[in-house]
């Protein structure tokens, strides 16, 4: 099957650099697996530097494609919108003077309207993941979300004319719902984690705080991602630091708006001395951070799937997480970790307490993660079930349209399931 991820905001060749995150992650490691299953994948993002060659080879069967869009240069996501049609149009040319895609599979709403106005004219199946709604944004961050004002209603719009909606928890299809996208027109198929790179066995980051037990905290400097909050719950967690990894590059974070907003409110908080802000750090030395940590920490204010977690777990460290979107399904209460209501600074705190306070539990609930990933996020399972979804938009096998679509609907049903 010939297959077009269209990432027009996250190219996977900057995957491990500053400013990138989980729809990096996700593009990348999804487009890998799908071409290990033989098939030929492009994945269509858009020219940041005017001399990126046209395609790039990934991995096996796999194709970036970069589409000039708008100048050839970084441009903050939230100014992408007007670019989307021409980026949409660059698209629909090159499919037309050669065998386009089966199946398009767009991931964040932008690529989405881009992957519409592509298919307009020479319709191709369109399916849509949108790595976070507009509508929880603007819920949470209120007046301080700086998304387009007309980014709820395209969502909605969107979500009515793909053939299908992957959604990657409960509480999506539940958001979904309340945008009017039909449940049928839903399916839940999960991300997955790189289990050969994030392993419990492996070289740890140095702890050159002999005695301090480690928290760390994984993602992007950005006030929703609940650094703040950890840092009051830090006040609480006697000899413990806090370690985020994350962010520009380390010689950048003095000059980070939200780096010094976190430094300054540490201080304000008497635990300065404990927190430490690492930047950006090499994809490949991302797990030794994991495995250097007694206890994975997840503040999110809201979260759509959470990759962070998971790689946390598969390389055998406990979770202490906010119950919200896909975190609060990926993490099992008292299992993998300990769950808490989001904004609750003091659950937190006691919860980071009570694990860092019990190696035998930390013991139990790190073996219980490493068999949780293995068993239900890897990537081939997240490429075999979009396999089906696949199968079932293009009626059946690629290029068959003839072919039973009932079977292909009944296996849609079970990766919902």
């Amino acid at each position: 099957m010939r297959i077009a991820l269209v990432s027009a905001q996250a190219s996977p060749l900057a995957l491990g650099g500053p400013g990138t995150g989980g729809q990096h992650t996700h593009v990348a490691a999804l487009a890998g697996a799908l071409g290990r299953l033989g098939h030929d994948v492009r994945v269509y993002t858009r020219r940041e530097d005017p001399d990126t060659p046209g395609e790039a080879p990934f991995a096996e069967r796999v194709i970036i494609e970069h589409v000039t869009a708008g100048p050839p240069e970084p441009l903050p996501v939230d100014e992408l919108l007007p670019l989307m049609g021409d980026f949409g149009r660059a698209l629909a040319s090159r499919w037309q003077h050669r065998d386009g895609p089966d199946v398009v599979h767009a991931h964040f709403w932008l690529s989405g309207l881009a992957a519409l106005t592509a298919t307009a004219e020479h319709r191709r199946p369109v399916i849509e993941t949108y790595h976070g709604l507009g509508a929880v944004r603007r819920r949470h961050l209120k007046e301080r979300d700086t998304s387009p004002e007309p980014r709820v209603g395209l969502e909605r719009t969107l979500g009515t004319l793909v053939d299908r909606v992957v959604a990657q928890c409960e509480d999506e299809v539940t958001e979904l719902g309340r945008m009017g996208i039909r449940r049928a027109d839903t399916v839940i198929v999960p991300s997955g984690v790189d289990g050969e790179r994030f392993t419990p066995g492996g070289p740890a980051a140095d702890r050159p705080r002999p005695g301090m037990r480690r928290i760390l905290s994984v993602g992007p400097l950005v006030e929703r991602k609940g650094f703040a909050d950890l840092i009051e719950a830090l006040r609480r967690v006697p000899g413990a630091e806090l370690v985020v990894v994350g962010g520009p590059d380390p010689a950048g974070l003095d000059r980070d708006p939200e780096a010094r907003r976190l430094t300054e409110f540490a201080d304000r908080c008497g635990v300065g001395d404990r927190v430490r802000l690492i930047g950006a750090v090499p994809l490949d030395d991302l797990p030794g951070w994991y495995r250097s940590a007694d206890v994975l920490a997840c503040a999110p204010w809201y979260e759509p799937f959470g990759l962070t977690p998971l790689e946390g777990m598969s390389c055998g460290v406990p979770v202490v997480a906010y119950e919200v979107g896909g975190i609060a399904e990926s993490v099992i209460d008292n299992v993998t970790g300990v769950l808490v209501p989001p904004r609750d600074t003091n659950a937190l705190a006691a919860a980071v307490r009570g694990l860092l306070g019990d190696e035998v539990r930390r013991m139990s609930y790190a073996s219980a993660a490493i068999d949780r990933v293995r068993s239900r996020y890897t990537w081939e399972r997240t490429a075999t079930d979009l396999e089906r979804v696949y199968a079932a938009v293009t009626g059946g096998a690629a290029g068959s349209a003839d072919e039973d679509v009932d079977e292909d609907d009944e296996a849609l049903s079970e990766v919902s399931s």
